[in-house]
């Protein structure tokens, strides 16, 4: 994490645990599952993210504890980065390994040039319709309990940014890539959509997040070390919420 210049921060006022904690997220678990672990095992009233990981993706995903849970916007808002793999051939209905198969198709024509060319298209400002199969809601209702009984409904375009795609192997019928984008962006959605545009189908199979805004891998603890560490421990892990905010003395002087 880079060095920031801050004056001395200001006393705590509570015993309490609070402050901001990089998790190096396994496959499996869900962003949700994390929280309600870490808030179980070490009996912490408030736990949030600030980010959400699918189940397959593992990397970065931050916790706030506490009081730091005020400045969820901050982190939600964060630019990210990613690491990742796609699959040329196939199509599934959440446009990653852990979807059913709906479609096939030859790749056998698609080279590094191709990708490559069809990496740069996506650079820049555009608007990603969401998957169906995702949290956002529509009508009270999250877009997966639709696909779950196999009703497709309207999304609603949203503006994304893409400073960087980039190819870092290629062994047919895969493609390793990095990715750099603003917050709310659906990689999955990004792999199949270049899929489509090379005329054969694609799906992500594999997706690690690197980066949350400042905070990195070089931040993060593994769940499982967390969850075996003291109270103590913990607490020498925490980054404290006055080197996030914008407003320091706001967020410690509120009740």
């Amino acid at each position: 994490m880079q060095n920031r210049n801050h004056t001395t921060p200001p006393p705590r006022t509570s015993e309490a645990l609070e402050g901001v904690l990089v998790v190096d997220k396994p496959a499996g678990p869900t962003s949700h599952d994390v929280v309600y672990r870490v808030r179980k095992v070490f009996g912490i009233r408030k736990v949030g993210h600030g980010g959400t990981l699918d189940p397959l993706a593992t990397g970065v995903l931050v916790l706030l504890l506490g009081r730091a849970t005020r400045m969820a916007n901050l982190f939600l808002g964060s630019d990210k980065t990613y690491e990742g793999t796609m699959r040329f051939g196939v199509a599934t209905d959440s446009h990653d390994a852990a979807g059913k198969i709906i479609a096939e198709a030859d790749c056998s024509g698609v080279c590094l040039e191709d990708v490559t060319a069809e990496f740069k298209n996506w650079v820049g400002d555009r608007m990603q319709e969401p998957p169906m199969v995702s949290a956002i809601k529509k009508g009270g209702i999250p877009l997966y309990k639709y696909a779950r009984r196999g009703k497709e409904v309207k999304r609603e375009p949203r503006l994304i940014h893409v400073y960087a795609l980039s190819v870092t192997a290629f062994e047919h019928p895969t493609v390793d890539f990095v990715l750099r984008c603003t917050k709310g962006t659906y990689v999955r959605k990004i792999c199949s959509d270049v899929g489509e545009a090379l005329g054969c189908h694609a799906h992500l199979t594999r997706l690690r997040r690197t980066a949350s805004g400042e905070l990195s891998l070089d931040d993060a603890i593994p769940v499982n070390q967390i969850l075996q560490m003291s109270r103590d421990e913990l607490e020498r892990h925490l980054l404290p919420v006055w080197k996030f905010s914008k407003n320091r003395h706001h967020v410690q002087d509120s009740p």
